[in-house]
């Protein structure tokens, strides 16, 4: 089994920053690709983010120059650092990894930006 255990969530005014950690734990392995995705309610959940093994990342459009993630292979953790956060951002995100072993998600924080 693998947990995925995310934190940094929570509201924020417009133009502010967030930085959400999510950090893996059981039965880890060589990490392929970590990353981030969010659902709003009643939508389909996206990409945000990703970085693989080798430091390669990936960006929505939306959040490109305003959104940065890395990740700490000692400690399995990925970090999203989010500035210039917009009420659009508003919603959940989950913290993702594949492994070997197979896919795996955590249990989702949340984001609201909001005056």
């Amino acid at each position: 089994q693998v947990q995925l255990v995310e934190s940094g969530g929570g509201l924020v005014q417009p133009g502010g920053s967030l930085r959400l950690s999510c950090e893996a734990s059981g039965n880890i392995f060589t990490i392929h690709l970590m990353g981030w995705y969010r659902q709003a309610p009643g939508k389909e959940r996206e990409l945000v983010a990703t970085i693989n093994s080798f430091g390669g990342t990936e960006y929505a459009d939306s959040v490109k120059g305003r959104f940065t993630i890395s990740r700490d292979n000692a400690k399995s953790t990925v970090y999203l650092q989010m500035n210039s956060l917009k009420p659009e951002d508003t919603t959940l995100y989950y913290c993702y990894l594949t492994q070997l072993t197979g896919a795996y998600w955590g249990q989702g924080t949340q984001v609201t930006v909001s005056s």
